[in-house]
C-alpha cells in the first residue's frame, strides 16, 4: 500500500474525460505523497510543459459529473478550486517538475497502469472481433437461407403434365 492506494488500484484511478484516459490531481497527490495545493503551485510554475493535451482544468459540470460516478471523491463537491487532471504524458510531465525520488518511482508504476489499461482495451477489442467475426457469417449463411426457403415457398406451383401411356 502507498498512502491509501496500492497497485492494482492505480487502473481504478483512470478515469475518461473528453475522450482521454486521464488521474485527478487529487490522486496524484496521494500517489507522490504531497499536497494537492503542492501539485498546482508546481504546474501553474511549469505552464509552458504542460499543454491542453497533458493537463486540463475540469469545468463545473465535468467535475459535478465526476464525483457522482466516483463516492470517493465526493468531498470536491463543494470545493470552489477546480480539479486538474493529467494525461498519461502530462503524469510523467508532473514527476519531473516534482523532483521527488517518491515521485519517480510511483511515476513508473503510473506508466505500468496506462500500459496494462491499453492492453486491456486491446485485448477486448480483439475479442469483439473473434465473437463477430464468426457471427457474421452465420448471419451471412442464415439470410441466404431464409432467402432460399422464401423463394421455394413463392414458387407457384404447376399443375403436371399427364403422360398417356400407350397400349400395344
Amino acid at each position: 500500500m502507498t498512502n491509501g492506494v496500492s497497485r492494482t488500484e492505480y487502473e481504478t484511478l483512470i478515469f475518461t474525460i473528453r475522450g482521454r484516459k486521464v488521474m485527478v490531481d487529487y490522486d496524484l497527490a496521494l500517489i507522490y505523497n504531497v499536497p494537492t495545493k503542492a501539485i498546482k503551485q508546481q504546474v501553474r510554475r511549469n505552464m509552458p510543459r504542460f499543454p491542453e493535451d497533458f493537463m486540463f482544468e475540469l469545468t463545473e459540470i465535468e467535475q459535478n459529473e465526476l464525483v457522482t460516478n466516483c463516492d470517493r471523491l465526493a468531498f470536491l463537491k463543494h470545493s470552489s478550486i477546480k480539479s486538474m487532471v493529467f494525461t498519461e504524458q502530462g503524469v510523467s510531465i508532473l514527476s519531473s517538475v516534482l523532483r521527488s525520488e517518491k515521485a519517480i518511482l510511483m511515476n513508473i508504476e503510473i506508466m505500468r497502469a496506462f500500459a496494462r489499461y491499453r492492453a486491456l482495451i486491446i485485448e477486448t477489442s480483439d475479442l469483439k472481433k473473434d465473437i463477430t467475426e464468426p457471427d457474421n457469417r452465420f448471419t451471412k449463411a442464415f439470410n441466404y437461407l431464409l432467402g432460399r426457403l422464401d423463394e421455394l415457398h413463392q414458387k407457384k406451383v404447376l399443375p403436371r403434365k399427364r403422360f398417356r401411356t400407350l397400349c400395344l
